[in-house]
Parts: structure tokens; C-alpha cells; sequence
């Protein structure tokens, strides 16, 4: 198994805190190995990153509130999970791997969204060894709609439109697709038929978008100018629907990630103003996670 880079370990005070109520949109808890075995056949195993880690990240950050998502790395055992949402306290809610809807029963779901899981992660990448078949991924589409859940989308690395097939005709329950799409930053997003899709499937009005994973969607490095142009046209086409996500500890990095301050950062050089700003951080995720009035 590949070894990756670790998160930067001490993550710096950005130019400014995130405002109050803002919400990471997506991290991950793994390891240690000992507490957590991975998974027969995973594509991917990270150097540990705990909840007391990722604390201090949201400390400086100005994070109080954010969804630990499963990765594929323990797929249907969310074990993980219900430890990290159990240490980390009631701003954090969860995000399943699909993968617990062909393994698991209604009892280990209801045991999931009383810990405060509100969706579940889709991979269609063969490589990630976590794809359901069409038949089980149809069952869990029911049940995703009968919790009241969210379905959220990791694209594939050449972008969104090779998912298509598996999601165009959802029109009843909630779609985040992560990571801008997996945008060509060549391309632009004039010119990127991902960008131009996600854009269309954003106007439907059930579908969301993560502005995430900047720093590898880009193709000319720090400080990603060209993924500012991709993440400007999406949040144009649905500023009601946009969130953000750290990904820390950013899994599959093949090159030290960047300290967390320069993802918010860059953040801060996508929107146009302090509103718009709210929205994404603090609004949308309230919304499409579920935290209503909480604080």
C-alpha cells in the first residue's frame, strides 16, 4: 500500500477566522490502526489523524461544527465514526460510506443517525473497491429517502460526468457532489464539460456542490489562481447550494498538503463578500445538514 503525506501538524491562525457557526462540510477520522483495522482490500491506508488532532485544526481555524465522513479505508464498520462524533461533541454530525446499506441492517442505520449521521458517501470508482452494484445502490437511494438522509458524491478523478448514469434522474432527496466536480483547471470553466454539467445539474435544485480540494484540482500549485475562476462560476449558479469542506487530513496526498489556513484562505479569494462568505460556511451546511437553529 502507497504511502501518502500527512496533514501539516501545526495548522496556523488565518488572515482570519471563519465566521461563528461556520461548519466543515467534510474531514475524516483515521486510526490509529490498532483501535481501527482497515478494511480486506482497501485502496488506501493514512498515517493517523484523531479527533484531538483535528480539534486543534478547527481551533485555529474558527471551527466548532463539521461532518466526520467515512472513508473507504474502513467502509461499512463506521465504528470510527460513532468514537470521533462521541468525543467531538454536539456540533458534529456524520456522513456514512454507502457501503453500510448492502452490509448492515435497519438497526445499525438507526444506531448511525442517532449518533447524528444525516447521509452517506457514493464512490463509483472501481479502484476505491467501494462501488454497490446498480440493484443495492437503488436499495439504498430508498432508504437514503426514508432517513431523510442526504447523498453525497465522490467524483472520479477525470470529473463528474462519468456518474452521471447514477445520478441524473435523483430528483427527490438532496445531492452533494464533492470537489468542485474534479474540474479539468486547464480547461476553465468555460471550457470544462464538468464544470458546465455540475452547473446544469446545480439549476434542478436538489443538487449542492462542495468547494473542496483546491490545492489538487488545481494544475499550477499554490496559490491555486486557476480554481478560482471554477469555484467563482459555481457558486454564481447556486449561491444557496455551495458549502466548504477542509478534507482534512487530505487523504491520497503524493505531495505534503498544505497547512488548513491556506485552503480557508482560499476560500476567502473565491467569494465577493462577507454575506456571501456567511452563506457558504453557515447557512448552506445548516441547511443541508440538518442543524436548524443550533448554534
Amino acid at each position: 500500500m502507497a504511502d501518502y503525506f500527512p496533514f501539516d501538524p501545526n495548522p496556523r491562525t488565518p488572515s482570519r477566522p471563519a465566521p461563528p457557526g461556520a461548519i466543515d462540510a467534510q474531514f475524516h477520522i483515521l486510526g490509529p490502526r490498532e483501535k481501527y483495522p482497515v478494511r480486506p482490500g482497501a485502496a488506501y491506508e493514512m498515517p493517523t489523524a484523531t479527533p484531538a488532532a483535528l480539534k486543534r485544526v478547527h481551533a485555529a481555524l474558527g471551527f466548532r461544527r463539521g461532518i466526520v465522513v467515512q472513508t473507504t479505508t474502513y467502509g461499512e464498520d463506521h465504528t470510527v465514526v460513532l468514537d470521533a462524533l462521541a468525543e467531538l461533541g454536539p456540533g458534529y454530525k456524520g456522513c456514512a460510506n454507502a457501503l453500510v446499506f448492502e452490509a448492515r441492517d435497519d438497526a445499525y442505520l438507526h444506531k448511525l443517525h442517532d449518533a447524528g449521521v444525516r447521509g452517506a458517501r457514493f464512490s463509483f470508482r472501481q479502484a476505491l473497491g467501494a462501488v454497490l452494484s446498480k440493484p443495492a445502490f437503488e436499495r439504498a437511494v430508498a432508504r437514503i429517502r426514508e432517513l431523510g438522509w442526504y447523498m453525497k458524491i465522490q467524483p472520479e478523478q477525470s470529473g463528474i460526468l462519468e456518474s452521471l448514469p447514477w445520478i441524473e434522474q435523483i430528483t427527490d432527496i438532496p445531492v452533494l457532489i464533492d470537489h468542485m466536480g474534479r474540474a479539468n483547471a486547464d480547461l476553465g470553466p468555460e471550457r470544462d464539460p464538468n464544470v458546465r454539467t455540475l452547473s446544469e445539474l446545480l439549476g434542478r435544485g436538489n443538487f449542492w456542490v462542495m468547494l473542496s480540494l483546491g490545492e489538487k484540482v488545481s494544475t499550477q500549485g499554490a496559490p491555486y489562481e486557476d480554481v478560482v475562476p471554477i469555484a467563482r462560476a459555481l457558486i454564481d449558479a447556486a449561491p444557496h447550494r455551495c458549502v466548504w469542506g477542509s478534507d482534512w487530513p487530505h487523504p491520497v496526498s503524493k505531495k505534503q498538503p498544505p497547512n488548513d489556513a491556506d485552503l480557508l484562505e482560499l476560500l476567502y479569494r473565491y467569494v465577493r463578500s462577507d454575506d456571501e462568505l456567511r452563506r457558504i460556511l453557515v447557512d448552506n451546511p445548516s441547511a443541508l445538514f440538518g442543524y436548524g437553529g443550533e448554534a
